[in-house]
């Protein structure tokens, strides 16, 4: 019988993994950076070609907004 208290034992900690582990792969970016948000990107880096990084403030803070959307800690 000694057994099977131990078989419950580890199929409860079984059960008990997938729980803390499954918000993870959720928050965990689907693409890599380069390749998110392609469209306030391109906004942005054409922003700062024609008028610099200085001028094109809204147009950086859209696409981090948008990077941090898709799971990425920027």
């Amino acid at each position: 019988m000694g057994n099977t208290a131990s078989v419950k034992t580890e199929a409860s900690d079984l059960a008990e993994q997938p729980a803390t582990t499954a918000p993870a792969p959720e928050t965990k970016p689907k693409k890599k950076i380069c390749c998110a948000c392609p469209d306030t990107k391109k906004l942005r880096d054409d922003c700062i070609m024609q008028n610099g990084e200085d001028a094109c403030g809204k147009f950086i803070e859209a696409h981090l907004q948008c990077l941090r959307a898709e799971g990425f800690n920027v």
